[in-house]
């Protein structure tokens, strides 16, 4: 397997990274699978192993899996969403970030973290206040490298501009979505993490599954997450995945291996997740590493949809508070009834 530069950290991953969401007890449950997954990624070439504190058990278990192997690969957690109802234990804030590393190495049996993320941005808590936190994290040896998730471009600009004039460690990796059906990030976020020299590893490049072939038109879909997530029950992408489909049939490939192979020929992409739940799941994705597109692949991709667009929205995408909250989009009504 090839490895690339994470960034400009001086750390190498594999362009597939191991998420580990499923491996928990609202995905697969079976600790012996799940060591026989990670030994089989590993020995595959994968060195990247990403996680979250707000999956379940799923620390616990690839704790489980990797005694023996901490040391060959690169790990990755994050933080910030919500561990409940209390509103201290979420977010940004110097006081749960504490804990939340604590938490998290406790349940992975390691002692440090290679890379620290914070999930979503927090609009309560002052950027600086995280960015010190995490400092003090990587100059205690606890992390490696902190990182973000989701955050707009403007967010990533402002955080490394924050981090240059307060002497903090700077953010060094972006986790974004980007797939065939949603490829915004080309615009801004891409771009930005180029110029800032931060690694960039995709989530769900399958679009929840959507880019499995599993979701048709006409038929019943046998995802759970279909009745969960609009964006899967969206005409518009699926529409969109009707054509991706013979496409990637003319190529001799299947759309699950068309869709990671899209996503790690960008030379902005260091690395995709990949999430599988069950052994015959990884190694057909394990199998996608041996896949490249040709430029003419890629040109009928680009027709389907164009760069820098997307159609429609996945669920689980962070909304920026000027379009959540009606507040920060709204003159008051007593001021546009004066107008």
């Amino acid at each position: 397997m090839q490895y690339r530069p994470f960034g400009r950290t001086g750390i190498h991953v594999s362009p597939f990274a191991l998420g580990a969401m499923m491996f928990s007890s609202f995905g697969n449950s079976d600790q012996r699978e799940v060591d026989t997954m990670v030994g089989r990624a590993l020995d595959a070439g994968i060195n990247f192993v990403d996680t979250v504190d707000a999956y379940g058990d799923s620390e616990e278990m690839l704790g489980r899996a990797l005694k023996g192997r901490r040391d060959d690969i690169v790990l990755a957690s994050k933080f910030a969403l919500a561990q409940g109802d209390d509103p201290n234990r979420r977010g940004g804030s110097r006081r749960w970030i504490m804990t939340a590393v604590e938490n998290s190495l406790r349940r992975l049996q390691t002692d440090h973290l290679d890379v620290y993320q914070m999930h979503r941005p927090d609009p309560d808590t002052d950027i600086e206040e995280t960015l010190a936190a995490l400092t003090d994290l990587v100059r205690s040896g606890k992390v490696r490298v902190i990182g973000t998730s989701d955050m707009p471009a403007s967010d990533i600009v402002e955080a490394q501009w924050i981090s240059q004039r307060r002497g903090l460690e700077r953010f060094r990796s972006e986790q974004p979505h980007y797939s065939l059906l949603d490829r915004s990030i080309e615009r801004e976020v891409l771009p930005v993490a180029q110029r800032y020299g931060m690694g960039t590893v995709i989530w769900s490049p399958l679009a929840s599954g959507m880019l499995t072939g599993r979701l048709r038109r006409g038929q019943e879909s046998d995802l759970l997450r279909t009745r969960r997530f609009a964006a899967l029950r969206d005409e518009r992408r699926i529409d969109a995945v009707e054509q991706f489909i013979p496409l990637a049939e003319e190529a001799g490939m299947s759309l699950t291996h068309m869709a990671l192979a899209f996503v790690i020929a960008h030379p902005g992409v260091t690395a995709a997740l990949i999430g599988p739940r069950t052994i015959e799941q990884l190694d057909d994705l394990l199998a996608a590493a041996e896949v490249s597109l040709s430029d003419d692949v890629l040109d009928r991709i680009d027709a389907i949809v164009a760069p820098g667009t997307g159609i429609g929205r996945m669920d689980q995408e962070y909304d920026t508070p000027s379009i959540v909250s009606a507040s920060l989009r709204r003159r008051p009504v007593a001021e546009r009834s004066a107008q």
